[in-house]
């Protein structure tokens, strides 16, 4: 069971805890945290996939009590906590290749899971997450995560979704959004930014495996994401969660905008908020205050081209148009639900 936790009691949208019970505080504002990933790493100032990696293994390091091995995707997150020969993880963590994260936690599942059986145990009781950016997952990672899905194997799989290969210097992957501007699609000729109608949605994908447990979330959001992680760890089996972390650097925003960027998303309906078990959507995050997309895209520079000059009225009403089809899709807003 999670309780609402309202604004008053906190001060904060993300890690205050005055006016709350001990048992009720988020695992950051604990002093007892993990600190998994510490300080000392390289990752750029506001950077949300930081954010999200400590908020997401802290969270599952508690629900596992310490008992966790992390395979790590070349990517931003590998490069910016182990510049070698320093680290700033302290858990068992492996770096593998860019494309075989999931693969690389498979086969750390699979040798648990035989030490536990010759210790008499039908399961082992360290478990197992594999981790990367979206181009670690969504591209070249893309057949070893769909394997360990079809397989059912016994990891978490968390995607830290900044919509572009942020750390090679701000490429196209199949998660960037329809007209952002990347180094591979720039803002020029008639139709400016990645296409429309490209790209993948690995949630839904993962959905269609039918594997126990998936998820979405941002960093705007600390409790629903740590609810999530530890449900997750509760679970065996396949599991995905797939987290929105806004990159100041590849976005062109302000750093101190990441966590407002990620909740506008929410609210906007461009990225939907929900959980799914066996392929069914079981619960969503409803929108709190519906904003138009354009409060969301402005403040990018990925974006400036829809509103330079006479603007790009056509593809900012496509942009709207998705936003409206995920928010009938998954009946975001409290209306839709009633009906």
């Amino acid at each position: 069971m999670t309780q609402h936790v309202k604004f008053y009691q906190t001060g904060t949208f993300t890690v205050g805890n005055r006016l709350l019970r001990p048992e009720l505080r988020s695992v950051q504002a604990s002093t007892e945290r993990n600190n998994s990933l510490n300080s000392g790493h390289r990752a750029c100032q506001g950077c949300g996939e930081a954010l999200g990696a400590r908020y997401a293994v802290d969270a599952a390091m508690r629900a596992t009590e310490g008992q966790l091995i992390a395979a790590n995707a070349t990517g931003c997150l590998e490069v910016f906590s182990t510049p070698y020969p320093e680290t700033s993880w302290q858990l068992p963590w492996i770096h593998s290749l860019f494309g075989n994260a999931a693969a690389v936690g498979t086969g750390i599942a699979a040798a648990l899971k035989v030490k536990a059986s010759k210790a008499g145990k039908a399961h082992s009781d360290v478990r197992v997450i594999a981790q990367g950016g979206d181009g670690g997952t969504t591209d070249i990672g893309f057949g070893c995560l769909s394997g360990m899905f079809e397989r059912n194997d016994d990891v978490l799989y968390i995607c830290y979704d900044n919509e572009a290969y942020m750390n090679p210097g701000v490429q196209r992957s199949s998660a960037t959004p329809p007209a952002a501007r990347t180094a591979t699609t720039m803002a020029v000729g008639e139709h400016p930014g990645a296409e429309f109608g490209q790209g993948k949605n690995l949630p839904r994908i993962a959905m269609a495996h039918e594997i126990p447990y998936v998820a979405t979330a941002t960093v705007a959001d600390l409790r629903d994401l740590e609810a999530k992680v530890e449900k997750a760890m509760g679970l065996r089996g396949a599991r995905y969660l797939h987290i929105l972390v806004p990159c100041p650097l590849g976005w062109g925003s302000a750093s101190h905008d990441t966590i407002k960027l990620a909740r506008l998303a929410r609210e906007t309906g461009i990225f939907p908020v929900f959980e799914a078990e066996h392929g069914e959507v079981t619960h969503v995050t409803q929108i709190r205050h519906r904003v138009p997309v354009e409060d969301y895209l402005k403040p990018q520079k990925r974006f400036a081209h829809l509103f330079a000059g006479a603007g790009q009225p056509e593809m900012l009403a496509h942009i709207q148009a998705n936003a409206d089809r995920n928010i009938r899709r998954y009946k975001l807003l409290p209306e839709q639900e009633a009906a």
